[in-house]
């Protein structure tokens, strides 16, 4: 199944549905399929839900910094304002049927909500088998099902993005949830400076929000791995008090953990009770209500 979203998704795919439509001469309906274009309109609803912080329109700026093709570089700011004006969600349309069309320039990419798509597929699988006890990682995507052999919630490591890979900010324990964090995975560096591939579509540049972790927790209903996916990406490029905003409006039910640049631990009241910090990272630990 994970194959089959990736062949049907990817974008660097020349055979993808998602390629066929980017390929497509601006303004012309293309027939992507009833999941694909189900998936581009729930995009669309988190791009309205966060103002525009989650935006699948991204693809020609990414590829600009090289995170696309894995040839970082960074891009001029001339170049960046070149490919701007074709990033928002008002260029994606949603045709009749099955159809989508993209205006001239705009091109999509579904990586920052694919992993989470795909966990919900998971999800689906293994209720479908019968099976009770399990994990799922993604690559920063977890979904558990039910708790482990030993009747015990699984426990969850939230990487600490401040220290060397294994090092943890805490410990989530989870049952039956989804936890998805965004960060500082994938990044470079050129004279001295730092450049990670989350990117505020606002500026087309790395998003400085002074966060530099988040991880969206929800249960495990259908769909909420999609949504802790793309959030974790809107949250991080929203900053502190716009994500913490979102989270007591109600839109969507989750809880957070955020990581900010000042030193501090965040957990939302919800989850609280269940994550346990690591004193060794030197957080300032707080509860969120």
């Amino acid at each position: 199944e994970i194959y089959r979203l990736d062949e049907a998704l990817s974008r660097t795919r020349e055979d993808s549905a998602v390629s066929r439509l980017n390929s497509a001469a601006g303004g012309t309906p293309v027939d992507v399929g009833e999941e694909l274009r189900d998936l581009i309109a729930r995009a669309l609803d988190f791009s309205a839900a966060t103002d525009g912080a989650f935006d699948i329109t991204l693809a020609p700026v990414s590829s600009a910094w090289g995170f696309t093709e894995d040839t970082y570089r960074v891009p001029e700011d001339a170049e960046l304002a070149l490919l701007l004006p074709c990033v928002g969600a008002e260029h994606v349309h949603l045709e009749e049927g099955t159809a989508v069309s993209l205006d001239q320039g705009t091109r999509i990419d579904l990586g920052a909500i694919a992993k989470g798509y795909a966990s919900d597929w998971m999800a689906a699988i293994y209720q479908e088998h019968g099976i009770t006890h399990g994990i799922v990682d993604l690559g920063g995507n977890t979904w558990v099902c039910g708790g482990n052999l030993e009747g015990e919630p699984w426990q969850i490591g939230i990487q600490d993005p401040a220290r060397s890979a294994g090092a943890l900010a805490g410990i989530l324990e989870a049952s039956d949830a989804f936890a998805v964090t965004g960060g500082y995975q994938r990044y470079f560096e050129e004279n001295g400076q730092l450049y990670h591939h989350i990117i505020d579509p606002a500026t087309g540049r790395p998003a400085e929000s002074g966060l530099t972790s988040v991880t969206v927790v929800a249960d495990g209903a259908a769909g909420n791995g999609t949504m802790c996916d793309a959030l974790s990406t809107a949250l991080f490029v929203m900053g502190e008090d716009r994500a913490l905003e979102l989270w007591r409006s109600g839109v969507y039910d989750f809880d957070l953990i955020l990581v900010t640049e000042d030193g501090r631990l965040l957990a939302t009241a919800g989850i609280a009770d269940r994550f346990r910090p690591d004193d060794s990272a030197g957080y300032a630990y707080e509860i969120v209500s």
